[in-house]
């Protein structure tokens, strides 16, 4: 029998050791594209494309479709598009405009033949005709051409409004 104490411990039994598969990795998250343009004149419904010319092209051709067109570029042609028209400004347009909405802050040499609404704003200019349903001009805009307003839905005013005597 020893009076001393043993220095060494007396040895442990092993654990198990595990071997668990590997998580799988997350799936990489797509990252959202980076908007070159400034933000548009006013903000498009959320539910419709909008396809937009850039400041540094000019196209000619013709624009067709349903959806919203935003032009910042210069574009000579015909445009009929059931969405709505954003002319920017600095944009030049020469060519005929067919639109639900047209908004104007840049220039148009051409004629607006069917519009509901027309939006001309203080750097926008028209140089043709232009027919819609309403139409709202800003101090500074400039129109030379034959304008007509609110003759599609328009209700005749009974002659009591109307203030003339008879």
């Amino acid at each position: 029998m020893a009076i001393w104490k043993d220095p060494t411990p007396a040895p442990k039994a092993a654990e198990p050791v595990r071997f668990d598969p590997p998580a799988p990795a997350p799936a990489p998250m797509p990252a959202e594209p980076a908007i070159p343009h400034p933000a548009p004149i006013r903000a498009a419904e959320p539910a419709a494309r909008e396809s937009v010319i850039a400041a540094d092209l000019a196209i000619e051709g013709k624009i067709e479709g349903a959806g919203h067109v935003r032009i910042a570029g210069k574009f000579k042609g015909d445009i009929k598009v059931q969405g709505n028209l954003s002319i920017d400004q600095g944009a030049k347009v020469s060519g005929g405009v067919s639109a639900n909405k047209v908004t104007l802050a840049g220039e148009l040499e051409g004629n607006i033949t069917s519009a509901k609404q027309v939006e001309l704003l203080p750097s926008g200019a028209i140089n043709g005709d232009l027919k819609a349903g309403s139409l709202t001009v800003a101090a500074g805009s400039r129109i030379r051409g034959h304008v007509e307003c609110g003759w599609g839905d328009a209700k005749p005013i009974p002659k009591a409004e109307t203030g003339s005597a008879t």
